[in-house]
């Protein structure tokens, strides 16, 4: 099994966003050092107080100086946004920067009408799916400049390394997401941590109706990862303790508190006891939103759910309370799998 990161950049508590950044920094040379395969970073929009990873294509920029061999991408790049001629720019630059090691990860979403209006984006599209796989196609033609002669961006050219092309994945927590990747022949990454209920049947669409298309950057099979939101620690009860900052903070968001992040004893107090530590065994049918345990358990239950729905890779996501809980969890994470 393959692991990689993505990384939101949350502000530590009486921190700043320079020590945000200075911590994603620090994991994702963690992360290459383990042997983690991949290391990605977030957009979100209107929550600078508490995460500050709202622009990807500047931060990837950082941090390909500030590491040597691990892949970096986004997790995702908002399209709904942005121009993708400007999309594929940025990232013609990072791969320029970084030459064969970036990902370019397309999704799209929406925050709070405020950080909607102030990006200029039109919340109102017709066909937004349509208008998404567009944007997705439009992307990887002007990567991979396989527009044909005539038509009006033929000429248009983005900055390019002698190395390969950055690669193409369709970032989605729905059925629509994996169709339009399946329709476009692309990679396909779920968020199982936002909609976990949807995963399996988002993987059966993506394989069901996947077809090499004559895309640029299409691959000739479905390759899919799931992100888990995946915490580790010494014992299952250590990291059920730990899990509760997630627990409470889904919590939150439910009650339209978005973007905060409780202590650890903050959270346990809220949710009324620390959570049960998650089965070695999960059922058939249950897919938590977030999972837990000791580096044994949590190589299991990620065996499980990889099975589950037939990929290779997971992509760990987390909320943690602290910085250092985090580096923990993945050294942990990659000892339990055998990165090292």
């Amino acid at each position: 099994m393959d692991l990689s990161v993505v990384d939101l950049s949350p502000v530590p508590n009486d921190g700043t966003a320079s020590d945000a950044y200075a911590n994603t920094v620090e994991a994702a040379q963690q992360a290459e050092k383990l042997g983690y395969s991949r290391f990605w970073v977030a957009e979100h929009h209107g929550m600078a107080d508490t995460i500050a990873g709202t622009t990807p294509e500047v931060l990837l920029g950082h941090l390909a100086a500030e590491t040597e061999s691990i892949r970096l991408g986004s997790g995702a790049v908002l399209l709904n946004h942005y121009s993708p001629f400007k999309v594929a720019e940025q990232f013609g630059v990072l791969n320029s920067l970084a030459p064969g090691r970036i990902d370019a990860g397309l999704g799209r979403a929406n925050g709070s009408p405020a950080a909607d209006q102030a990006l200029g984006t039109d919340r109102h599209i017709q066909n937004p799916d349509e208008d998404h796989a567009e944007k997705i196609e439009a992307v990887i033609n002007h990567l991979y400049d396989d527009y044909p002669d005539g038509h009006p961006y033929s000429d248009l050219q983005i900055p390019y390394s002698d190395e390969d092309i950055p690669t193409p994945w369709v970032l989605g927590s729905s059925p629509s997401s994996a169709a339009i990747a399946a329709e476009l022949g692309l990679p396909y990454c779920f968020a199982a941590f936002i909609r976990p209920q949807f995963v399996t049947h988002s993987f059966e669409t993506y394989r069901e109706q996947f077809q090499s298309s004559s895309l640029a950057g299409s691959i000739d099979k479905p390759q899919g990862m799931i992100a888990v939101n995946a915490v580790c620690a010494e014992t299952d009860e250590e990291a059920a303790r730990l899990r509760a900052v997630a627990e409470a903070s889904y919590q939150r968001m439910q009650r339209g508190v978005v973007g905060t992040r409780p202590s650890i004893e903050e959270a346990i107090d809220e949710l009324g006891g620390v959570p049960e530590p998650t089965p070695a065994t999960l059922t058939v049918d249950e897919w938590p939103r977030a999972i837990s345990g000791s580096p044994e358990t949590i190589s299991s239950l990620l065996e499980q759910l990889t099975e589950r729905v037939g990929v290779d890779e997971v992509m760990i996501q987390h909320i943690h309370a602290t910085h250092n809980d985090a580096l923990r969890s993945h050294e942990l994470i990659a000892e339990g799998i055998g990165l090292t």
